[in-house]
């Protein structure tokens, strides 16, 4: 009997966590692409927070020092720059403010 209810609750859990999304490690915001001229030179985002963002895949219609932006990005754990500027983001959307 025991071991009937614990199947149960394993599988109610179970079932009730694949309707679960959870979005781990989207950022969003706004900010301003920066140009960086040191290691080659390379385009980053700061946000109005102040934080520091390495997108790989940057559109070359927002290459623009000064252009203000919304962004929303995946964080990139799994890859490394040698850029060593802030956290590395894949943008999802990007649009001119």
């Amino acid at each position: 009997m025991r071991y009937i209810t614990f199947l149960l609750i394993l599988l109610f859990c179970f079932a009730l966590s694949s309707c679960i999304s959870i979005d781990t490690g989207i950022v969003k915001g706004t900010g301003t692409i920066v140009y960086l001229d040191f290691e080659g030179g390379f385009y980053g985002i700061i946000t109005d927070n102040g934080e520091h963002y390495d997108p790989i895949n940057l559109p070359s219609e927002f290459k623009k020092d000064g252009l203000r932006v919304k962004f929303k990005g995946r964080i990139r754990d799994d890859l490394k720059s040698f850029h060593m500027w802030g956290d590395i983001i894949e943008l999802i959307e990007i649009k001119k403010l």
